[in-house]
């Protein structure tokens, strides 16, 4: 945490050091870049924010879990893997690195590393545990609704009321 807030202040402030980090992490994943299709102002205030929750929540293991699970299930849509995690991480830590020089120890530096491979094994985690359940969710909620072949909530065993009062109002 001393060392994320000695970065903030090296920066000048907290919108100078989102800009950095994102151009640290697009610069240094070249293969990733297509992954970026949110605005760029959009994106560094998400990825500020994201990175900010990590290490403000870095001393308090359960609300590290949690914000790591929640900013997973924001990331569920991309293919998270181990050299990406590795890719970023040192994209972010050699940043700060450069920006603090002395002022980051080894200790803060593997520190810093170890919360970065947390949360991205967390990522993977969610990616791995929970994607085939929510694909699973989603596809019953589509027939279930019959979004996809135009039947009624009736037709799934529904609310035959539901059913009957769009019938009315279609008549």
């Amino acid at each position: 945490q001393n060392v994320w807030s000695a970065f903030l202040r090296s920066a000048g402030s907290r919108d100078a050091a989102a800009e950095a980090i994102y151009a640290a992490v697009f610069d240094a994943a070249p293969s990733m870049q297509n992954l970026f299709k949110t605005p760029r102002a959009v994106m560094v205030i998400r990825l500020m924010n994201g990175i900010h929750q990590i290490f403000t929540e870095a001393h308090n293991p359960k609300e590290l879990k949690i914000v790591a699970e929640a900013v997973g299930f924001l990331h569920l849509h991309l293919e998270v893997t181990v050299p990406r995690v590795a890719v970023i991480r040192d994209a972010i830590v050699d940043l700060v690195q450069m920006e603090l020089a002395d002022e980051m120890s080894p200790f803060a530096r593997s520190g810093m590393c170890t919360i970065l491979n947390y949360v991205g094994g967390a990522f993977i985690y969610v990616r791995e545990k929970y994607s085939e359940r929510l694909n699973c969710i989603a596809e019953s909620w589509v027939q279930a609704s019959g979004k996809n072949k135009g039947e009624g909530a009736d037709a799934e065993g529904g609310s035959g009321e539901d059913a009957t009062a769009e019938q009315e109002s279609e008549a």
